[in-house]
Parts: C-alpha cells; structure tokens; sequence
C-alpha cells in the first residue's frame, strides 16, 4: 500500500491524499461503508458502485469468522471473490465486537476467550490467529487485535488495557510479518492507538505506533459514549503525533458533523454503520439537514428525496413514494434510504477533498456544520 499527501490546508489540518492499493486508489478523506458480513445492509454491490459510487467498504473479522467462516471464504478466494467486489476491503481486527460482548468474553495476556452471539459456542481471539484470519479473509488493510475500552473508564483499567494492546500488537505485527498473503496481493496492517480519553495514555500510545513505521495507521476506542468534543480533543492529540506522511483511519466515526470536523484535524478515513442504520429507521442525512422520512409532513411532497444527489435513487424518487413506502412496511424503503444516506456521506467527503484542494475548506466547513444537525 502507498499514500500519497497531495494538499494539506492552510488554516487546519485537513489533508487530500491518494492510497494506493492492488483493488485499486482511494482518494482521501475518505467514508467507508460498513459491509459487516460481506454486504453493506440492503445496497446491492452494483449500488456501490454505480449509486454510491464508493472506493472501499469495510468487513468485520468477528462476524466472518463465525459466518460464513474462514474456511468457506477460502474456498471462495477471498472475500473480494466470495462477494463480487474487487475494490479494497478493510477489515475490522474485531477487538470492539468482543468489547461490547462483555458479559460472554474473558481477556488475558493469551487473547479473548469468547462465546458466539449465535450459537454460544466457545472461542479463542488471540493476536496470533486473527492475523490468520485476516489473511484468509483476504482484505487490502487489517487492523490490529487491540481491546477497545468502555467509556467511562478508570484509568488504572484504561492503562493496564493499553499497555496489554501493545503487547498484543507486537504479537501482532510479528504474525504478519512472518506470514502473506494467500490470494497474490499484498496486505497491510494498521496498529490501533488506544488510550481512552485520558492524554498521556493517548500521547503515550500514539509515540509508540509511530515509531513502529506501519503504512498506515489508526485511532480506536473513541465514539463509544464519551462527549464529542473529548473525541475532537484526543483526535487532534493523536493526528499531531502520528507521521503526516501516513493515512490516519478514525474507527467508528461518526455523524457527518463530526466526519468534517474530524478532518479538520487532520483524518483521513472514517467507518461507521449510521448511514445504513438510520436509514432503515428512515433518517435521512441531506446537506440541509436530517429528514424523518415517516413524518407525516412528507406525505404529499412530490419533490425529489435529494435533487443535488449523486444518487439516481435519490433524484428520481420522491419524498412522499419513500415515506409511503417506509408506512406499508416495503423493504425497498430501506434500501433507497441506505443509497441515499451512504451516497450522501461519500458525497460530503468528495466536497471536502476538493475544497480542501481549492483553499476554501475550513469555511465550508464552518457553514455545513451549522446545517447538518438542523431537523427539516
């Protein structure tokens, strides 16, 4: 994998790059759509990338492991063959699905021990095996096997969870480095910089990655609870610690709010299911504001669900055939309002990296956050 830093802006720390990967490029900042167990929920592939028109989407090594396991991915080739999608792939080490399995999972210094969501059965996590696992999975990018810590958090426990992720990531990167890939393309691993919200422990975690020269790099364990400007705090910490030369990958962020002020401090790729998620309760995100599609005021507007959309879906449809469709219960209403949201979300990125381009970022910004939250 390679980055390439085109233009940083004048007045903040967003940046425009290039990854390069052998699926293909990514232009940064960048949204990832999650595909969780190898499909973005209710966006055909073809969607992606005729609709949404997306660069990368993101697997979950949890998931794929238990369904439809490892085992039928490698028979497949991979998951790129497995699902029909030959553009990157980053895949999620899994640590925060068994930090929110906290009733069902045991850490110690060997790995996670854990049982199945689905069946109860029983497993082992070790930084060892997901490595393997990614590798079979096939993906362009891997993360780290790290544990992502609750908010609020001691800070006894939040440094005894660090200092086990660094050792864990050492285990890590020995793994990797002493495997390859198995489909005839390379792969690449992002250390994850923990530390929950306290600064020393975040400082400390961020100079120790850095110093591990990986080609990328990655900041957990934040948009888990805690205040939003505590995540801009120690966003902004990290991104001027981690090297400027490496893309810096927001996990599980976020709002478009806080995607563009996130790149304001220097991120450059983002993850999160809120696209999806709410648009299949029928929430819609547009560059004027949130839209609660099953709000009876839509009910006779014939206008276009987003006439500036790159989303055919989105031009063509009317707010009113969506609400209807959201009222009788069809699932096509679920899957024009995840089109719409994630083809919005990509949409916002491309703005920013163009304006970050042409010098005119920080003021857009300025003006697109105090629209994005506002209820229509």
């Amino acid at each position: 994998m390679q980055f390439t830093l085109h233009k940083t802006a004048t007045d903040c720390a967003a940046r425009a790059g290039t990854i390069t990967t052998d699926h293909g490029t990514i232009q940064t900042p960048i949204f990832m759509p999650v595909g969780t167990v190898g499909t973005v929920k209710t966006v055909h592939q073809r969607e992606l990338e005729t609709e949404v028109r997306a660069q990368i989407i993101l697997g979950n090594t949890y998931h794929l492991y238990l369904r439809p396991t490892t085992d039928v991915l490698f028979a497949a080739g991979g998951l790129h063959q497995f699902m029909n999608w030959q553009h990157p792939i980053l895949t999620d080490s899994g640590g925060y699905q068994v930090y929110s399995l906290a009733k069902m999972r045991k850490i110690t210094e060997e790995g996670v021990k854990f049982q199945s969501h689905i069946d109860g059965s029983r497993h082992l996590f070790t930084p060892e095996n997901v490595m393997d696992i990614q590798r079979r999975i096939g993906a362009d990018i891997i993360m780290a096997f790290d544990e992502c810590t609750p908010y609020p958090c001691d800070y006894r426990y939040a440094q005894r969870s660090l200092q086990l992720t660094h050792r864990w990531l050492d285990r890590c990167i020995a793994r990797f480095d002493a495997t390859e890939g198995l489909y005839g393309y390379s792969q690449t691993l992002f250390p994850i910089v923990q530390g929950s919200v306290y600064k020393d422990l975040r400082t400390q975690s961020a100079e120790y990655i850095s110093q591990l020269g990986r080609e990328g790099n990655a900041i957990g364990g934040l948009a888990v609870g805690e205040p939003a400007e505590e995540m801009y705090e120690m966003t902004d910490l990290v991104c001027n610690i981690l090297p400027q030369n490496k893309p810096r990958y927001l996990m599980g962020v976020g709002t478009p709010i806080n995607i563009l002020e996130s790149i304001a401090l220097g991120i450059d790729m983002f993850d999160c299911v809120m696209p999806t998620r709410n648009a299949r309760h029928g929430m819609l995100f547009t560059a004027d504001g949130i839209i609660h599609i099953k709000n009876k005021k839509w009910a006779t507007d014939f206008s276009p669900i987003d006439a500036s959309s790159n989303a055919h879906t989105s031009r063509t449809h009317t707010k009113a055939y969506l609400r209807h469709l959201f009222v009788a219960g069809e699932m096509l209403g679920g899957q024009i309002a995840s089109i719409h949201n994630i083809s919005f979300y990509l949409q916002l990125v491309q703005e920013a990296r163009k304006r970050i381009i042409d010098g005119s970022f920080f003021a857009w910004k300025q003006q697109m956050v105090q629209k994005l939250g506002q209820k229509l």
